[in-house]
């Protein structure tokens, strides 16, 4: 497992600005992932221009990306997916099957290797998981990291439902979570659908939350709330470094 000491995460593409940073902010998810032993980017954003110019002044070096993750198709994820290769085409991508065929077709002849996922859980490099692709609807799949700490959780929409999400990953590993991130998908849902949400993940005694992009404002201000200092205020820009 890795040391959780030794994981960094940076936001390098959000909606919400993280103060300060700088950064541009446009509609769609893409975080670099850090490990010692392996360079990931989570997603790439709408906008690829936005993309590397956010990367580049947060110091995250496209051509360092080993493993390029994607959650699903939406555009506000894989929109910056060519200028990404176009910099950098060693790497591995682990696709969702709920990509084009075509498209999956030309990645094959443009990068190093593509693997596409399904709805098992496998191994994406040393210590690092996909729960696998879940729902109907839209089919999404998130990545597991695996740490001294518990496992941290990192999801793209949640279109399938962040609570879910959030135990398949605890059956996956026979972990608690120690930080689960990204989009929730409780935009446009009234209190009551938030409640329900927010009362399953504090069922799972999460260590901590970090929500963004898709979760919406009413229910960012819920989970602060109900979490407290345990919900990590995040947007573009920012870089999160768990204790041990």
């Amino acid at each position: 497992m890795i040391k959780v000491s030794e994981l960094s995460m940076t936001i390098v593409f959000d909606n919400y600005p993280y103060p300060r940073s700088g950064l541009k902010t446009l509609w769609g998810f893409s975080c670099f992932i850090k490990t010692p032993k392996n360079t990931l980017l989570f997603d790439t954003g709408s906008n690829g221009r936005v993309l590397l110019e956010n990367m580049e002044k947060v110091e995250t070096d496209v051509k360092k990306v080993d493993t390029l993750f994607l959650s699903h198709h939406h555009w506000d994820h894989i929109g910056g997916l060519d200028s990404v290769i176009e910099l950098n085409p060693d790497v591995d991508i682990f696709a969702p099957s709920s990509l084009s065929r075509l498209l999956v077709k030309d990645l094959k002849a443009m990068v190093r290797r593509v693997i596409v996922s399904d709805e098992k859980s496998m191994i994406i490099c040393e210590d690092i998981y996909t729960t696998g692709m879940m729902g109907e609807e839209v089919e999404e799949q998130s990545l597991i990291i695996d740490t001294d700490a518990g496992a941290v959780v990192i999801t793209g929409c949640a279109h399938n439902g962040i609570v879910e999400i959030a135990k398949r990953a605890e059956e996956i590993l026979g972990k608690k979570i120690a930080l689960l991130l990204g989009g929730f998908h409780l935009m446009g849902k009234d209190e009551e659908g938030i409640e329900r949400v927010v009362s399953g993940l504090m069922e799972l005694e999460i260590d901590y939350i970090a929500p963004t992009h898709c979760t919406g404002d009413l229910a960012k201000e819920r989970l602060q709330e109900v979490f407290g200092e345990r919900a990590i205020v995040v947007g573009a820009g920012k870089k999160i470094h768990l204790k041990g």
